[in-house]
């Protein structure tokens, strides 16, 4: 991971989100906490399964 990449990310959120609430519109993420969790949840489900090195190709298994 790369951490200059990882700072200009966050910047740029940081931006953008200052940007939305000033143009008061609603941001495309969750607004609250439990929403927040749920996508830290997904990240890391994604990253333990990697880590363990199991997974299936789903379109292999469905014969596409």
């Amino acid at each position: 991971m790369s951490t200059p990449i990882t700072v200009l990310a966050l910047l740029t959120g940081l931006l953008t989100g200052a940007l939305f609430r000033f143009l008061n519109i609603p941001i495309p993420a969750p607004p609250e906490l439990p929403g927040i969790m749920g996508i830290i949840g997904i990240y890391i489900g994604y990253k333990v399964i990697g880590y363990a090195g199991v997974s299936i190709d789903l379109f292999d298994a469905l014969g596409l």
